[in-house]
């Protein structure tokens, strides 16, 4: 069958009964009118109103066995052979019974098909044309009755049968021209329903996307036309996928339902608001061209609404948002470069802090044509082994004894520069390729460990960072399985380090990756504590050995008094909770003393070495195990 062609069952099913039932109805009734004919009629004719009748019989079963088709067919070729038989024998063409011909071939429209209807036509027509020829050369002499009462009875049944049956036939059409107009309304309404939905966000009931791209090019119409111009705002929650990991995905629905209601009551009548999709929404605004304050204003208020404190699930959420500005004909004057721009403003809205908006300007296009440009450059530069490990060295305060290093990853171009960490980091963690390129440096860093401890510095450990998106795909705990049996290297060498914001949004399927591989004898450590959330109920659950302050807080301890209290009071945390605190981005021997009255166990920084390379790392452990380690505070001389 022809697709687009298919019929439902139910609906075949009501037209076959519906057919049989008319056939039933039709045949008897005429089955009446048959028996009332043949009590008035003569001989001549009475054998084939008979033979005529039995088969009427045979039709009333057939209709009755739902088999329409079949049933109307010997019904229609039944009335037509006994109509002709009859005027053969009686007057010919100028018989009354051809007048029921045309009734049959209404019936055969109707309830038969095309071939069968035509047929029917071509049989009569040449009955009539072959009998009236016969009659006009003498070849047949038709049998003329004189009138009488039966003429009278036989036209009335004729015209009675004919008028019910064709009434009820058209009645029927009727009906179903009427279901045919309301299914065609109800099918409209479906359109339009589908439509709206369509254009509509199902979570928030605001306008959606599709809708947004719809109306753009009409609305800039409309602002050029006027000396206006349509800005585009497009808004991004900060901080919203702890809300999800913490919470469910439940409660943060509910606060982006929240969040939208808020935002209709921000913006005027006439502007669109549309989710743009995921924590994204995105707000079309018509402002007067000398009226760049409106929109502004606008952006303040959106933030504003959003910064307010949400009470989701009897839990106080408190977000951000940040919101990127590109305007019409300025920015662009197509709906997808006008999103891009916006897009690349909001993201400088982020990196200044977020919170804040931006407004487009060309200088963002360029950092992010940079950015994708670097991001293309990453994935050669591990193909090309552009990337190298460097060491920094991890000191234990009151011994001064090296305990560990510090794995850094270096990315040297082909030129001889170098790319800092804190801009291809970020890029290669949204692009993914973070996954290889840590897959890479663990394997390395647990190789040069392995050295070091084959070299005779047995009780060295290695730090290795972790990235959220080394837990996406779950082959974690085999991939530094694999790294600590390929060289040998036992697992209490291995130190993992993660920073506070993946604790925040620790899901069950990293908890399990973590404890499996804590499993295996890997320690974990908390690195850069106290820029994040620093929060203590995570510390708890996560049982690391080793918490990292960040150097922000102790570079300038020494001469800034308002760190020395917040250092204090993570180092006894650490002692509460049983971790070893380690200082970050010490360069002097007055930050060493500081930290040795706070009771700080280990150091990191510039003060003993830079992150160096594995080789120098190896030359730099042999000379600091030379060194007149008597002074505990004279490390001037390293």
């Amino acid at each position: 069958m022809v697709k687009g062609k298919e019929r439902s069952p139910l609906l075949e099913y009501d037209n076959t009964a519906l057919k049989s039932r008319r056939l039933m109805q039709i045949s008897g009734i005429t089955l009446v009118g048959l028996l009332l004919i043949i009590l008035v009629a003569d001989d001549r004719i009475r054998p084939f109103l008979m033979l005529g009748g039995l088969t009427l019989i045979a039709v009333l079963w057939l209709a009755a066995q739902r088999n329409p088709e079949k049933a109307a067919s010997v019904f229609l070729w039944c009335l037509t052979m006994m109509l002709s038989s009859i005027a053969w024998v009686s007057e010919g063409v100028r018989d009354m019974s051809l007048l029921a011909y045309p009734s049959v071939l209404i019936f055969a429209a109707i309830l038969g098909s095309k071939a069968l209807f035509f047929s029917l036509l071509t049989l009569m027509v040449g009955f009539a044309t072959i009998v009236g020829l016969l009659s006009l050369s003498g070849w047949h002499e038709p049998y003329y009755y004189e009138l009488a009462p039966r003429h009278i009875v036989f036209t009335d049944v004729i015209l009675i049968l004919t008028g019910f049956s064709v009434y009820m036939l058209l009645r029927d059409q009727r009906k179903l021209l009427v279901n045919l107009k309301e299914e065609n309304f109800r099918v409209r309404e479906r359109e339009l329903l589908i439509g709206d939905l369509a254009n509509q966000d199902q979570l928030t009931g605001l306008y959606n996307r599709r809708f947004a791209e719809t109306v753009f090019s009409e609305l800039s119409d409309q602002c050029q036309c006027g000396d206006g111009r349509l800005a585009l705002l497009f808004f991004d929650l900060d901080n919203f996928k702890p809300v999800n990991d913490s919470l469910g995905h439940a409660a943060g629905d509910l606060l982006l339902r929240e969040l939208a209601d808020r935002l209709k009551t921000v913006v005027a009548k006439d502007d669109i608001l549309c989710r743009f999709g995921g924590d994204e929404f995105l707000v079309l605004t018509c402002f007067s061209s000398n009226d760049q304050g409106y929109v502004t204003n606008l952006a303040d208020q959106l933030i504003a609404a959003a910064s307010i404190p949400f009470y989701i699930q009897s839990t106080r959420i408190e977000v951000s948002g940040s919101i990127g500005i590109a305007i019409a004909p300025e920015h662009g004057d197509v709906f997808s470069e006008l999103c891009r721009h916006a897009d690349a403003a909001m993201y400088q809205a982020k990196e200044d802090g977020r919170h804040v908006y931006r407004i487009y300007d060309d200088s963002m296009s360029k950092a992010s044509a940079a950015k994708l440009s670097m991001m293309a450059d990453l994935r050669e530069a591990l193909v090309n082994k552009e990337f190298q490990v460097y060491y920094q060295p991890q000191i234990d305060l009151a011994s001064r004894q090296v305990c560990g290093a510090e794995a850094l990853i270096r990315w040297q171009r082909r030129d001889g520069s170098f790319v800092p960490p804190d801009e291809f980091i970020p890029l290669a963690e949204s692009s993914g390729i973070i996954a290889d390129i840590g897959c890479w440096v663990l394997r390395e860093a647990c190789r040069d460990c392995a050295g070091w401890r084959q070299a005779g510095f047995t009780h060295m450990s290695v730090s290795v960072n972790l990235s959220y998106v080394q837990f996406r795909d779950g082959e974690l705990e085999c991939r530094v399985r694999k790294a600590l049996d390929r060289v040998g290297l036992p697992a209490q060498a291995l130190e993992l380090e993660l920073t506070e914001s993946m604790l925040i949004g620790e899901s069950p399927h990293i908890q399990k990756q973590i404890a499996a591989i804590r499993a295996m004898g890997v320690n974990f450590a908390i690195d850069d504590f106290g820029t994040g959330y620093s929060n203590l109920g995570y510390l708890r659950r996560f049982s690391a050995t080793r918490l990292k302050i960040d150097k922000s807080f102790v570079m300038d301890m020494g001469g800034a008094a308002k760190d020395k209290p917040l250092v204090r009071a993570i180092i006894q945390m650490c002692d509460s909770l049983g971790l070893e605190a380690v200082a970050e981005g010490v360069e002097d021997n007055e930050t060493v003393r500081e930290l040795l009255a706070l009771g700080c166990h280990q150091g990191q920084g510039y003060l003993w070495s830079k992150a160096i390379t594995n080789d120098a790392f190896l030359c730099w452990l042999s000379e600091y195990g030379k060194q007149d380690l008597s002074d505990p505070f004279d490390y001037a001389q390293l």
